[in-house]
């Protein structure tokens, strides 16, 4: 069931599945012998098929039926990767899966191991159980976002600070995690680091610069320098997914319950997971009743009345990600209007231009096809 042969010096997902003839890269020998995480195959089990499932822009995705020794067949979920790239991003993805399981393991499916191939030693893969889910029909406002409200709510740092232990990924950028006391340090080198990125992807542009680096000096500093929590207590690190939008969760047919997936998590103010709802690749989720709902589960920070305008900060990250995977892409001209609202508001600044609200996608309900539907998510 090998199928690693001659791609070992490719990167790009697509080149390999074109030089494979759109068969999975499978690995049998190194997937049955990882090292996983718990819990582990039950020994003796046997991979009986495997084909491709899913659509991704940076891995490919099968579905594995495997036969175990108690004649008991179960599926399960296989991405594979390439490259310093893929390892990082399928290790972030085991790890911040196992955390999200270990605090709620029927929001997530269960992770069963991370490792590399053995044929091809450029090549990892990350296994999970195979849920059968919906992933069309958009979650119920409230059962949703108070699954996700739970998973903040009850998550706890290691450390206490903010920030992850090993490298995750949006996309195909991998986030700047270091431990930080702060939330606002951690912040501004999270949108910092996605901004530098953005530069060597789509090039320079001196107003945005600009407008980043006001942002990240004077406007992260007064909008979450002094946050506390409705009851008046710091904020707290929470577990977020870290890419959470429509096409990163589905609803189990077996359960009928919500739960997400392709994590890549790191401890952050609960709120920065809301952020990705406001840019125009999530539809589904600009519909105000989940942020409605969701405020009624994990009630806002305060000031209170900052809210939306820490949800427009939280987006750029998002934003600017995009436009870093998705070259020329309208989200990098959205990212600026938006730190130009913010700029005006709280620390006008000559040199920029003015905000349009005739562009701003909060208020014209603007979306671009989404990346799932594409194939690049």
């Amino acid at each position: 069931m090998d199928n690693t042969t001659n791609v070992s010096t490719l990167t790009n997902i697509k080149e390999i599945l074109a030089r494979l003839g759109g068969v999975f890269p499978m690995d049998e020998e190194a997937v049955l012998e990882q090292r996983p995480l718990p819990p582990v195959l039950p020994d003796g089990t046997k991979f009986v098929s495997i084909e491709r499932s899913g659509i991704s822009a940076y891995t490919a995705t099968g579905r594995i039926k495997a036969l175990q020794s108690t004649g008991l067949l179960k599926e399960y979920f296989i991405k594979a990767a390439f490259g310093e790239h893929g390892r990082i991003m399928l290790n972030g993805e085991a790890v911040s899966s196992q955390m999200i399981y270990d605090l709620l393991p029927d929001f997530i499916p269960r992770p069963f191991g991370f490792g590399a191939y053995k044929q091809t030693p450029t090549a990892y893969f990350y296994l999970s159980e195979f849920v059968d889910m919906d992933v069309t029909t958009p979650p119920d406002p409230s059962e949703w976002t108070k699954r996700l409200a739970n998973m903040h709510k009850q998550s706890r740092s290691p450390t206490g600070k903010f920030g992850f232990p090993v490298t995750t990924c949006d996309g195909k950028t991998a986030h700047t995690v270091d431990w930080e006391e702060s939330w606002t340090d951690f912040y501004r080198k999270l949108l910092l680091g996605v901004c530098r990125l953005d530069i060597e992807a789509n090039g320079s542009w001196p107003e945005l610069e600009l407008a980043t680096k006001h942002v990240a000096n004077v406007i992260i500093p007064r909008l979450l320098g002094n946050l506390k929590t409705a009851e008046g207590k710091q904020i707290k690190p929470c577990i977020i997914h870290g890419d959470l939008w429509e096409g990163n969760m589905g609803i189990s047919r077996k359960t009928n319950k919500s739960l997400l997936f392709d994590a890549g998590s790191y401890f952050a103010h609960n709120e920065m997971e809301l952020g990705h709802w406001r840019c125009e690749f999530s539809s589904v989720f600009r519909d105000s009743r989940y942020i409605q709902h969701y405020k009624q589960h994990y009630p806002p920070a305060e000031p209170a009345e900052e809210f939306d305008d820490r949800n427009r900060l939280y987006s750029l990250k998002g934003a600017i990600n995009y436009s870093v995977g998705h070259p020329n892409s309208s989200l990098r001209k959205t990212a600026y209007n938006n730190m130009l609202y913010l700029i005006e508001k709280y620390a006008p600044l000559d040199g920029l231009d003015r905000y349009d609200s005739s562009i701003d996608p909060s208020i014209t309900g603007a979306c671009i096809v989404p990346h799932l539907a594409e194939g690049l998510i």
